[in-house]
């Protein structure tokens, strides 16, 4: 029997942005990559601009659509938006600087039991990780055989990667995923998934 068509994921974390690692910007509009920020944009474009990527998909919050769409422009294509991919709904910590959340009583939880954990007014790690791994696996099902980029999220790709490589969601923080890197999954039905890369800056051949 023929093998089943192996589509490769490849999930881009936006680029930085002049708030990046000081504050909780979650959904919050208006915050928008900078310059160096289109610097790191570029160059994961220019990462897989020989990569015959047939779709392109981002979250909806504006820094990553514009990650997204700096991507998408060697191989003309318009990023696909996906509310999937889109960061964790972070409720009252939205716009909260990470200094001070990091002495409240709560981070601890948020760094050892994530998934006893739900942000007040906002979504907990469980339905952020069933949600973003449906995504994928929706991605997947469109486009067999074939490769495509999903530009997302810190939280968001740490936790699919977490989901592929079989870990409990309580150890998903130990994963690192830096802006504008790449991490790559490769799925199909016949076998199981394959974490291919974490955090790089480029893809296998």
């Amino acid at each position: 029997m023929p093998s089943e068509p192996m589509t490769r994921i490849l999930l881009v974390r936006h680029a930085p942005t002049p708030e990046t690692g000081d504050r909780l910007t979650g959904r919050a509009s208006g915050v928008f990559l900078d310059e160096p920020g289109r610097q790191a944009a570029r160059a994961a474009a220019r990462a897989l601009a020989d990569v015959e990527v047939e779709a392109i998909y981002s979250s909806p919050i504006e820094r990553t659509l514009e990650t997204a769409r700096i991507i998408a422009q060697p191989h003309r294509l318009t990023p696909i938006t996906d509310l999937g991919l889109t960061e964790m709904d972070f409720g009252a910590w939205t716009g909260q600087t990470l200094e001070s959340l990091r002495r409240t009583k709560e981070w601890g939880t948020v760094q050892a039991a994530p998934s006893r954990f739900t942000f007040p007014e906002g979504e907990s790690f469980v339905e952020a990780q069933r949600r973003s791994v449906d995504s994928v696996e929706r991605i997947a099902q469109d486009h067999p055989g074939k490769i495509v980029a999903a530009v997302s999220h810190a939280d968001i790709i740490k936790l699919i990667m977490s989901y592929y490589l079989g870990q409990a969601l309580d150890l998903f923080q130990r994963l690192r995923i830096s802006t504008a890197s790449i991490s790559e999954l490769q799925i199909e039905d016949s076998h199981p998934p394959v974490v291919v890369s974490i955090n790089g800056t480029g893809v296998t051949g």
